[in-house]
Order: structure tokens, then sequence, then C-alpha cells
């Protein structure tokens, strides 16, 4: 790939939503066990291992029913495609109350659950690595806030720390390396604008700018004249979106080329899936546009099995599910007492997953292998294969 593909400057949610709802403020932290600790029980290897899955079943809300459900197939037909592992899978409603959520992962420890698989919420899964960690159990929650990672608690949602890094690690190989970081006002965009200013750091790139806005049209609106002339001002060669395409995306992705910063000479990029949306990929910011996707053969070979069982396309989180068994299965499977541990869970070359190579690290925080794609005639075009495997590396 040349560097002429990202165009550096002259001199040089429908998932967004789904994402958003995982983003809850965390009221009390796991940070109690240190980072470094060993956690995780021994388990018997001549026995089934015991699995809790905590969906948000019984919440008011027919969309936390319908996740339910779904997470609940999702890891039964993991399940069904070990070979030579026992799954004793128990399923604990949380609906959406972290209070809930303690009780019943409390309960399933005391039932003789080895690990906890899940919840989805942020508040509701730090509420549930805190009531279990006394009796020294993982939890695999579904969120994907990092403020909740750590101890004995791993998330397994895609982060903006993986994104992000996978981007501006890919962007500094091809000649961009002076960022202008440009985010929402809220919870999920701040946590955002930390990723990629962090992963600017980590890869060698330099920080043109940080401008935030609120999340309303009129904010919006009113902050691109300001945000453009910091942009330009700060001779960035890319300009790094944490907007979410069901959001603040098409307002910025129109508002910003009309404000001067043109995509043909400062590249947009993207810290959401763009393609989320199809109407997204014509607004005129993400023309050459980057961002990252989950590798799409494996992620459609899932959904397409999904739905071949259960008459519908799963939900976008209910992979998730999956992942979680396909790991512990895959640990189960060596025959060692010790397979639920930290250490044996952050192994460095990771899982398959349903939507490609996935490994969890010892600070809670999850590598996911991400495809770098662009939009080329309102198409999305892979610019760089998602990896199929770490290599054992770190």
């Amino acid at each position: 790939m040349s560097a002429t593909t990202l165009r550096p400057r002259k001199a040089a949610s429908r998932i967004f939503a789904f994402l958003s709802l995982i983003w809850l403020s965390a009221c009390a932290t796991v940070g109690a066990i240190a980072p470094t600790e060993e956690t995780g029980p021994q388990i018997d290897v001549d026995a089934p291992v015991q699995v809790a899955l905590l969906v948000p079943g019984g919440s008011e809300e027919g969309s936390d029913r319908f996740l339910a459900s779904n997470l609940e197939n999702a890891a039964r037909m993991a399940i069904s495609d070990l070979n030579g592992v026992e799954v004793d899978l128990r399923i604990y409603n949380t609906g959406s109350d972290p209070a809930q959520a303690a009780s019943v992962a409390s309960q399933a420890v005391n039932e003789g659950a080895k690990i906890i698989l899940g919840p989805l919420f942020a508040e509701a899964a730090n509420a549930a690595g805190v009531a279990v960690a006394p009796a020294n159990v993982n939890v695999l929650a579904f969120s994907n806030n990092s403020a909740i990672a750590g101890g004995n608690v791993f998330v397994l949602g895609a982060t903006f720390e993986n994104t992000a890094n996978r981007l501006v690690g890919y962007g500094v190989r091809e000649g961009v390396t002076r960022y202008a970081v440009v985010h929402g006002n809220d919870v999920p965009g701040q946590a955002g604008r930390d990723a990629i200013v962090s992963a600017i750091s980590r890869n060698g790139g330099q920080i043109a700018a940080v401008e935030g806005y609120p999340l309303s049209q009129d904010g919006i609106l009113q902050s691109t004249d300001r945000i453009a002339s910091s942009v330009n001002s700060g001779g960035a060669d890319a300009v790094f979106l944490t907007a979410g395409v069901n959001a603040d995306l098409p307002i910025l992705a129109t508002a910003l080329p009309e404000a001067g910063i043109d995509p043909a000479d400062t590249q947009y990029f993207g810290l959401t899936r763009w393609n989320a949306a199809p109407q997204a990929l014509a607004l005129p910011g993400l023309q050459g546009g980057i961002f990252a996707l989950p590798d799409r053969t494996l992620t459609a070979n899932f959904e397409a099995r999904y739905e071949a069982a259960h008459g519908d396309a799963p939900h976008p989180l209910a992979g998730l599910a999956y992942d979680g068994i396909a790991a512990i299965g895959a640990l189960v499977a060596q025959g060692n007492a010790d397979a639920l541990t930290k250490s044996a869970l952050t192994q460095p070359q990771g899982f398959q997953g349903t939507q490609g190579v996935f490994r969890l690290l010892p600070n809670g925080l999850n590598e996911r292998g991400l495809a770098v794609a662009t939009v080329r005639n309102n198409n999305v075009v892979i610019l760089e294969a998602a990896p199929r495997s770490f290599g054992g590396g770190s």
C-alpha cells in the first residue's frame, strides 16, 4: 500500500447506538484486585465446566429481552461447536439493574459457576465483578467500556482503544502523522477521544488539535467553523472522528467539508463502523475516509448460521456470547485445571471468534483483528485485511 492511498495533507448507529448502550458509568471499580494478581478458580478437568450466562432478561425493555434470547442462542451454538468439551450453561437474568446483576452473579458462584459470561451493561458488569471477586471468579463481560476492565473483569466488546490503535498504526505507516481529534462532548465521545490520543502517542504520531462539540444539530453546526480553523492552523494531515452513523456523523461529515476541511486534502478517519448504515457511505466527508471493521467473511458466516438455526438475523452483539464460550471451550480442551485463570485467559495467541481472531489482555481489555477499509464510490473497499492470527506475540 503506497502512502498516496491515504493522501496526506498537501505538504506531506446502528452499531454506534448499540455500543453506546453499554457505555454507562461505573459506580464502583474492581480495582481492589491488583492488575498483576492471578484470578480464577481451579476446575475439575473430568467434569463439565459450569458457566453462568448473565443476560438482560427480565427487563421491561423489549430490546433487552430480544438481546437476552440472542445471547443465549449464540452461546448454545458455540457449545454445539465444541469438540470434546462439556459445558454446563446456566442462564441468569439481570434485567438492567446492577444490584440484580451482583445478586445473580453471587448466586451463580454459590451454585458452582467457575466463570461468569456477561452481563451487558457496564454498571451491571462492574457490579457482578465486585460481587464475585472474593470468590476468585473471572467475569467476561459483554461491555466495551474500558473503565470497568481490570482485576477479575474482562470486556469482550469492541473497544475504542483497539480500533484507534489499529487505524493510527495503519495511518502512520502510510505517512499520515498529524491528527486532529474531533469528538462529541458525551461519555462515549470523550472516551473515544482519549483512546485516539493514546493511540497517536503509542504509534509515534502527533496531535494537531483536539476539538469537542455538543451533541445536537445546532451545537455541531455552531462548532464547525471553530473545528475547521483549529484543524487548518494545526496543520493536520487527518481528522479523526468519534461520531456514529446514526447520530452525529451525518452532520459532521457534511458540515466539515463545507467549512473547508476538504477530504481530498485532509484524510478523515472514523472510530465507529461507517458501513453500519449504508446511506452513510454517500456522505461527502467519508469519501476516501478510513475506518475499521471485523473480518467480513467470518461475520457473514456466523450470521448465516444463526439465521438458518433461528429464522432471523442475530443481534449485532450476539456474537460476543459465542466468542466467550469459544474461548472457554478452547481453554478447557487443553485439560488444565487452571484453564479459567487470568494467565490462561490472556494467552497471547488468543482465540477464534465470530468476527475474527481476538485475545484478552491482562489489563482486562481485548484486542480484535480488524480490517482497515475506505469508502470509494459509496462502497466499502478493504485496504488491509483483518489478521487471522496474532502469531503468539504480545
